[in-house]
C-alpha cells in the first residue's frame, strides 16, 4: 500500500498476524513478552507492524497485563522552567523500562493538587512523582508508590525525597557575588520550599561575610512578573545595590527588565544572576550567570527511586541531595569603582 493511500480503518493485531504468517496470540506475546519469541518470528511480526503502521492499544495492553506502564507527574506550573530538565531526566530513566509519563498541572492550592493527583490515579498510573506542594492528606490518600521531587513545605516524614541542595546553591551564589567585591547584594525570593532553601543558603553566606541582608518578594511567587516587582522594590528602596541574585532564571529575567527601566547597564552597573541554569540562562542573548541545580539528575534519580519502590514497597524512605554548580556567564562582573 502506498504511504499516500488513505486507510479505511486502523490495522488490527489480526492484520499483523496475517501479514507475518503467525497467530494473533504470538503477535500478542511479542508485544508483552518478546524474549519468549524466537528472533526470526519477532522480526517478522515487527516488520509487519511497521509496514501496516500498526500501533498497539495501551488500553488493551493494560487489560491483558494489569499494568499501565504509566507514571503520573504532578507539577505546580508549566511556566516554571525547572520542570523541563526534571521531566527530561525522569523520561531518560523510565523509557528503557517501557514507562511513559502523564503530566498534571496543579497550580497552588491543596484542592488543586488533590484534584490533579486523583485524576492521575483514576488513569491507573503505577506510581507518582510529586513536584508540587504535597499535603499529609493527599499523600495518605495515594495508594501507589510516590516520590517527592524538589524541596517542598511539609513533606511527610515517610516520603521519598530527591532534591537539589538548594541551601548549598544559595551559598554558592552569595560567595560568587561577594568574591566579585559586591557588598550591596539583593536577593529576589519567593514563597515555595525551594525558594526558602535558596534564601537560607544565601542569607547564611551573606551574614558570615558581615554584609547586610537585602531580600524582597519572599511571600510572593517566582514568575517573571514577581521578579520584576521584587527587583523594582529593591532597586528603588536600596539604589546603591550593585548585584541581584534571583531565586530562579525566570525571576532574573524580570530583574533585567527592572534594571533596564532604571537605565542600569548589566553587568557594568548591576550584576544579575539566576538559579536553575535553564535554557533561558543558556541563551546567547541573555548569557545569564546561574546556579546549575542539575535538575535532569534529580529527575533520573527520582525515576530510579520510584522504580525501586514499585518493585519493593517496603524499602526505607530515601532522601538524597544533588550538588549544584556555578555557571558563570556575562551578567556578573566585579563591582565597579
Amino acid at each position: 500500500m502506498s504511504l499516500n493511500t488513505p486507510r479505511t480503518r486502523r490495522p488490527t493485531i489480526y492484520d499483523v498476524a496475517k501479514s507475518a504468517g503467525v497467530s494473533p496470540s504470538l503477535v500478542s506475546l511479542v508485544l508483552q513478552n518478546p524474549s519468549k519469541v524466537s528472533e526470526k518470528r519477532r522480526e517478522a511480526v515487527r516488520t509487519a507492524m511497521a509496514e501496516l503502521g500498526y500501533r498497539p492499544s495501551r488500553a488493551a495492553t493494560t487489560l491483558a497485563s494489569s499494568q499501565t506502564k504509566s507514571i503520573g507527574l504532578v507539577i505546580e506550573d508549566f511556566r516554571n522552567l525547572w520542570f523541563v530538565d526534571l521531566l527530561r531526566g525522569i523520561e531518560s530513566a523510565l523509557s528503557p523500562h517501557g514507562y511513559q509519563v502523564t503530566l498534571a498541572d496543579s497550580r497552588p492550592g491543596e484542592n488543586r493538587i488533590t484534584e490533579a493527583t486523583d485524576g492521575l490515579l483514576s488513569m491507573h498510573v503505577e506510581g507518582l512523582v510529586i513536584a508540587a506542594e504535597p499535603s499529609e492528606s493527599m499523600m495518605a490518600g495515594t495508594w501507589v508508590p510516590a516520590v517527592v521531587a524538589g524541596w517542598r513545605n511539609g513533606v511527610p516524614s515517610g516520603a521519598d525525597l530527591i532534591t537539589n541542595d538548594d541551601d548549598g546553591g544559595g551559598r554558592i551564589a552569595a560567595e560568587h557575588l561577594l568574591g566579585l567585591g559586591h557588598t550591596r547584594i539583593g536577593h529576589l525570593s519567593g514563597s515555595g520550599g525551594a525558594a526558602a532553601h535558596r534564601r537560607d543558603g544565601f542569607r547564611g553566606g551573606i551574614v558570615e561575610a558581615g554584609v547586610e541582608v537585602l531580600i524582597a518578594g519572599e511571600s510572593q511567587g517566582t514568575s517573571e512578573e514577581d521578579g520584576y516587582a521584587a527587583a523594582c522594590w529593591l532597586l528603588d528602596h536600596h539604589p546603591d545595590t550593585t548585584a541581584l541574585f534571583a531565586a530562579n532564571d525566570t525571576m532574573a529575567l524580570g530583574s533585567l527588565a527592572a534594571a533596564k527601566a532604571r537605565g542600569l547597564s548589566v553587568p557594568a552597573d548591576l550584576s544579575v544572576m539566576g538559579y536553575d541554569n535553564s535554557q533561558l540562562a543558556k541563551s546567547r542573548y541573555l548569557d545569564l550567570t546561574s546556579v546549575d541545580n542539575r535538575s535532569d539528575v534529580v529527575g533520573s534519580d527520582v525515576a530510579n527511586t520510584l522504580l525501586a519502590r514499585i518493585q519493593d514497597p517496603t524499602l526505607e524512605p530515601r532522601r538524597k541531595l544533588i550538588e549544584p554548580a556555578l555557571i558563570v556567564r556575562g551578567t556578573t562582573a566585579r563591582v565597579s569603582g
